[in-house]
């Protein structure tokens, strides 16, 4: 007798309809018609079931909190920080893990369950580490949960801040951070990233840096980051999140540091809500998107992965947890709307953020982990446009939620009585795309 069977479900890969069989924690089948009993089925009836979505970009310390003491009126990043900075005293590890409990729920609905969150370490006591290590042992059963000792007021910048950082990652803390274009001069930003990596590399640990977060063209502290990735051989455990002054560079000298990127086998995170609502701030017109060069970083061969960053905090007043949002931004903001880059997008919310989390392939396959979500939508794209309702999310093999499909009823003379979003739409000509 097997756990669960899924009848009738379309994969990312476009292969389908299969069943897939359940048993304990592992996939053990998948195949055009499993002639088998389970104690539970679920009729995908053509949708999509796709891997759990990954955010490989939080901040878990932060979330929940908007409005706490005040709000930030002009919308900017620096007001942000300075605003967290009049946060922080007030924080209790109760008060950051009752937020953060509550964040994590929203996520398994929506079939989130793997995320990075930076914690900030730039002050002590450090109530943020304290509150997310427990949080972290809580949610071990349904959410893989990273923490990265990020110090977020700079490491040469904020006193102690190293002497924190190391006492948060012996506490347990899992990556290495820090955000070189905040410190007070270029060459002490380039010097953080050098004394970040060698403790990454001492440590055996993975590396993940708030990276050039800035309009600013000179700012160039990723082209530090591929150097130190090379030289250290750091290679996939190093992560450059945001990389947004990148828009800014002169393609020329975009030319010569995307290979070094390439060749270094570091990762970027893009996390489109923010990059798009903070930079570009000091611009009048026409103003920049603020996004980074995704197109070109993907060519290249990089493992590109979208993050999500905030979620009702200092610096962004919405979020919702949906990593199927963020991709839907990405598509609009870089803006990439070929068939081929709508797919990639979905990817980039999947297996991309597993990669740069360093997780295992969560790829749906025969003797895989039993971790996916049924969505309301016939395939990937049809997801991302959608927004897709998560019918199901399943974690080692055990149901975790179930929302019931999002259907209008309609009241017109000589039409159908209801209406599935995802089913009106006509299926594309997709050889001609």
């Amino acid at each position: 007798m097997l756990d669960i069977i899924i009848r009738q479900a379309s994969l990312p890969d476009g292969s389908g309809p299969v069943d897939i069989a359940i048993k304990a924690d592992r996939i053990v089948e998948i195949a055009p018609d499993i002639k088998a009993e389970a104690h539970e089925e679920i009729q995908a009836t053509g949708r999509l079931v796709s891997p759990p979505f990954t955010d490989p970009h939080f901040h878990m310390d932060a979330t929940l909190s908007l409005g706490l003491p005040r709000m930030n009126v002009s919308g900017t990043l620096l007001e942000g920080i300075a605003l967290w900075g009049e946060l922080k005293p007030l924080l209790t590890p109760e008060a950051v893990i009752e937020r953060a409990m509550r964040y994590c729920d929203l996520a398994v609905s929506q079939g989130l369950l793997a995320i990075r969150s930076h914690v900030d370490v730039s002050s002590a006591p450090l109530v943020g580490v304290e509150a997310l290590l427990e949080v972290r042992k809580q949610v071990a059963p349904y959410i893989d949960l990273q923490l990265v000792a990020f110090p977020q007021d700079g490491l040469y910048r904020s006193d102690n801040a190293e002497k924190n950082l190391i006492q948060a990652l012996d506490m347990g803390v899992d990556v290495v951070g820090g955000i070189p274009h905040f410190e007070r001069t270029m060459s002490e930003g380039a010097r953080s990233v050098t004394r970040l990596a060698e403790i990454a590399a001492d440590r055996g640990l993975m590396l993940d840096l708030h990276c050039d977060e800035s309009d600013d063209p000179m700012s160039r502290h990723v082209e530090t980051m591929a150097f130190e990735t090379t030289r250290l051989g750091l290679g996939g455990r190093v992560t450059a999140s945001h990389v947004t002054a990148m828009h800014s560079y002169d393609n020329y000298y975009a030319s010569k540091l995307i290979p070094l990127i390439a060749e270094s086998g570091m990762n970027v995170v893009p996390n489109p809500l923010i990059n798009i609502t903070l930079q570009g701030r000091s611009d009048t017109y026409p103003r920049r998107r603020g996004l980074t060069r995704v197109p070109e970083l993907r060519a290249a061969g990089v493992n590109v992965a979208f993050g999500q960053d905030c979620t009702m905090d200092p610096w962004y007043s919405l979020g919702s947890a949906d990593m199927l949002e963020v991709a839907h931004m990405g598509v609009h903001a870089v803006p990439m709307t070929s068939r081929e880059a709508m797919e990639w997008a979905f990817t980039s919310v999947t297996q991309n953020g597993a990669k740069a989390m360093g997780l295992p392939d969560p790829t749906i396959r025969e003797g895989g982990p039993a971790n996916m979500v049924v969505l309301q939508a016939r395939d990937p794209i049809e997801a991302v446009r959608m927004k897709a309702t998560r019918l199901a999310v399943i974690k080692n093999g055990k149901v975790l939620a179930r929302t019931e499909p999002r259907m209008a009823a309609l009241s017109l003379p000589g039409r159908p009585t209801t209406l599935d979003p995802a089913e009106y739409a006509p299926r594309p000509n997709t050889q001609e795309a």
